[in-house]
């Protein structure tokens, strides 16, 4: 079947750039502001499975990975060292290192493995379980307790999301929800860990260094799957690269992490609830796909739950 469908420092960070104003307005506009920013790393990851439908067309799966790890490693080195970014301290490496095994190799190279095989509303239902698996291993790990009004509209969020999904898919598990379901554990991993460090780190940071150390991997993985996968050149499978490598692996993780640090893990978790239904209408425009009646419905159904986590007190 054709497959369709990341406390403050003790020195100071030496970038060459004047610091970002706060917004005007207080709380209440830097809490819009990070709604905002997490909700364009939302947009901008909803268009990984589609684009990398189109690298596909052109590369192989292990490729098309060690691709996009090499091309968005070389965009974030190139921002680092124009800014001359030092190096983090040695107590920031091991959460990069959870952010980069999640985030820049984990996530990307399970679910490519699985969109071989899996459409992309099947592999939206991991999606749409990302945001609650997220807030759980946040509140495991910062000892954040969200309240009970939050929890149930998460879980009501990722059950029509899961409902709507699985009934696109025909309701029958595949293969590839092995691939799909690791998928889900060591991107929330990669999220709640990076989300922690952007608090200390600005977030584009955060997403450079931890694409620098899958550099010598991504670089030596690309040597190898090219020398054993075809590859057919395309304007469309090169676009899908370019949008997995500096759109999905770059920008979107550079604003999603810097709209957790500003509205905390959870509820930025749950803005990704929108993101199955966002994949499912570029897929629509890009890929050709029929959508179901039944989206309407089950998109004013997940905003509503993403209406009430947004207030809920967390």
């Amino acid at each position: 079947m054709r497959a369709q469908n990341s406390a403050i420092a003790s020195a100071p960070i030496a970038v060459d750039i004047p610091p970002a104003p706060r917004p005007a307005g207080g709380p209440a506009a830097a809490d819009r502001t990070g709604t905002a920013l997490a909700a364009t790393g939302v947009v901008a990851f909803s268009l990984t499975f589609p684009s990398t439908v189109w690298g596909l067309d052109s590369f192989g799966p292990w490729s098309l990975v060690s691709l996009r790890s090499v091309l968005a490693a070389l965009v974030a080195g190139g921002f680092l060292l124009a800014f001359r970014v030092p190096l983090p301290e040695r107590r920031h490496w091991g959460s990069l290192l959870v952010v980069a095994g999640g985030v820049v190799i984990g996530f990307p190279l399970l679910t490519t493995l699985a969109l071989r095989s899996s459409s992309t509303s099947h592999a939206a239902v991991v999606v749409g379980l990302l945001p609650l698996t997220t807030a759980v291993f946040a509140a495991l790990r910062t000892g954040r307790r969200p309240s009970r009004a939050f929890w149930l509209a998460a879980l009501a969020g990722a059950a029509v999301v899961i409902a709507f999904t699985v009934e696109q898919s025909g309701g029958a598990l595949q293969t590839a929800d092995l691939y799909l379901f690791g998928a889900l554990l060591v991107c929330a991993a990669g999220y709640t860990e990076g989300g922690r460090l952007a608090a200390e780190l600005p977030g584009w940071q955060v997403v450079g260094w931890a694409l620098i150390l899958c550099l010598p991997l991504a670089v030596a993985g690309s040597a190898v799957a090219l020398a054993y996968e075809p590859v057919r050149l395309t304007a469309q499978g090169v676009a899908g690269l370019v949008w997995v490598a500096c759109g999905s692996a770059f920008f979107g993780l550079y604003v999603w992490y810097r709209g957790m640090a500003a509205i905390g893990i959870p509820r930025a978790s749950q803005l990704q609830l929108a993101q199955p239904l966002l994949t499912l209408v570029w897929s629509v425009a890009l890929l050709g796909e029929d959508l179901a009646p039944a989206a309407p419905v089950a998109a004013v159904a997940v905003l509503v739950c993403i209406a009430v986590t947004q207030r809920a007190r967390t």
